[in-house]
This record gives C-alpha cells, sequence and structure tokens, in this order.
C-alpha cells in the first residue's frame, strides 16, 4: 500500500470540498488545495465567473495563496491537491512554482495536460520536473457530472 493513499485521500477531501463551494457559487466545481509538510497552506476553487477571468482556476488561487503564505514563487517541496485533472495552464504553472508533487482526482480527457497528450512535468528539457499521481475519486468526478447535468437541463 502507498504510505501516502491515507494522507492523499484526505488532502483530496479538502480539495473537494473547495470544489462544493465554487459549485455552490456557480461556478464549474473544481478545488485545489496546497499542502506543505502535511499542512494546508493554502487552497482554490474556481471563479472564472466571479472574476471574469480565463485564468481564474482553483490551481492558480491556490499556487498564489501559497506562494503569499509561504513568502516565496518557488513552493518547492509542496504537493498540489485538484478535484480535476490540471489543464495544460496549470501544469505550466505548477511547473513554474517548483511544486514537487501533483494530485487529482478525476481525469479530464477533453481538457486535461495530460489526457491530451502535454506530459509537461516530465520533459527532459524543461529545468523543474515534478510527479504527477492520478489517484482516482468518485466524489470528484461526480461533483462535476451533476452539476454539468443540471446546467443541460436548466438550458
Amino acid at each position: 500500500m502507498d504510505p501516502n493513499s491515507d494522507s492523499d485521500a484526505f488532502f483530496l477531501s479538502e480539495a473537494y470540498a473547495e470544489a462544493v463551494l465554487a459549485g455552490a457559487d456557480g461556478e464549474v466545481p473544481v478545488g485545489a488545495v496546497l499542502v506543505h509538510h502535511e499542512t494546508i497552506v493554502a487552497r482554490g476553487r474556481n471563479q472564472r465567473e466571479k472574476t471574469l477571468s480565463p485564468i481564474s482556476h482553483a490551481e492558480i488561487h491556490a499556487l498564489v495563496a501559497g506562494s503569499e503564505s509561504l513568502k516565496s514563487w518557488r513552493l518547492l517541496g509542496c504537493t498540489l491537491y485538484v478535484t480535476l485533472e490540471p489543464c495544460p495552464m496549470c501544469l505550466a504553472a505548477c511547473q513554474q512554482a517548483r511544486i514537487s508533487r501533483v494530485v487529482y482526482g478525476a481525469a479530464d480527457p477533453k481538457g486535461g495536460a495530460l489526457s491530451l497528450g502535454y506530459p509537461l512535468h516530465a520533459d527532459q528539457r524543461m529545468n523543474h520536473r515534478f510527479i504527477v499521481d492520478y489517484q482516482e475519486t468518485h466524489q470528484c468526478g461526480q461533483i462535476l457530472t451533476d452539476f454539468f447535468r443540471r446546467k443541460r437541463n436548466s438550458e
């Protein structure tokens, strides 16, 4: 058994709580938490509708808040937990932030960096590489399915 599995499940559930808040605000329900030494140092959730910004993804909010909390743009030793597979922009932001690890709970075949064939985290040409783990979590995918079903039914 993976020694990280218990803490991964816990932190993914914390990211899920952020996704629930995003959904309650009418946003696509994606949430993220940034963890340093087994402590949550930042939280983020989608806020594109609220901010009218195309880059207002959960991961971006967590990275910015984490940088402020840790007083460094270099987030070495940090793990980002996110409910949905990061898009290419967010995976690139993790690379730029020097994240050590990303864990996500639901695949995104239409927008996820890895699903689309952009493994930026492992590109040997990059000056920083990091680990990305997929820890499939039913609730992370289900909240998105339910959100988009409700959205289609209300149109």
